[in-house]
């Protein structure tokens, strides 16, 4: 029934433990998988450490750096367990736009991604990428939550 999985990762650790999931699965069903991550450029005015911290060279080397390796040992584990692995990473704006675009670009029968779990406030401010993603597809989302 699932041939072409999509596993969107932020490269956090619910995220990882998302696509540790994703590549079980996409075994037993014997499905090839795309890693994808998007990467949110630069933001002047922005509450996340690491673009407080940072220049926008700076942040913008630290992203792709941090992207690169995400995609890399998600694509390391899905060698090591034998299902075919592509990965790819864009930088914008639309976390969830690209999610959904990506989906459709690969003609993905599944995504298998993480979520947060924000609530209340948090949710009401910054909004679920998950929840945005399935909102604006018709393909089946399979989320990881924390337990």
């Amino acid at each position: 029934m699932f041939r072409n999985i999509l596993i969107p990762t932020d490269g956090s650790e619910l995220a990882t433990l998302a696509v540790d999931a994703g590549i079980a699965f996409a075994k037993d069903v014997k499905a090839r998988i795309t890693v994808f991550t998007v990467v949110e450029p630069f933001h002047l005015f922005s509450a996340d450490a690491e673009q407080l911290g940072s220049t926008r060279e700076e942040y913008e080397a630290i992203s792709r750096q941090h992207a690169a390796e995400t995609l890399a040992a998600a694509q390391a584990k899905a060698e090591r367990s034998g299902v075919a692995c592509d990965t790819d990473q864009v930088r914008t704006h639309e976390v969830y736009w690209a999610i959904v675009r990506k989906a459709q670009d690969i003609d993905a029968d599944l995504i298998i991604m993480a979520s947060h779990g924000r609530g209340g406030v948090g949710a009401l401010i910054i909004g679920s990428v998950a929840a945005k993603v399935l909102t604006h597809t018709a393909i089946p989302v399979l989320i990881y939550r924390k337990k």
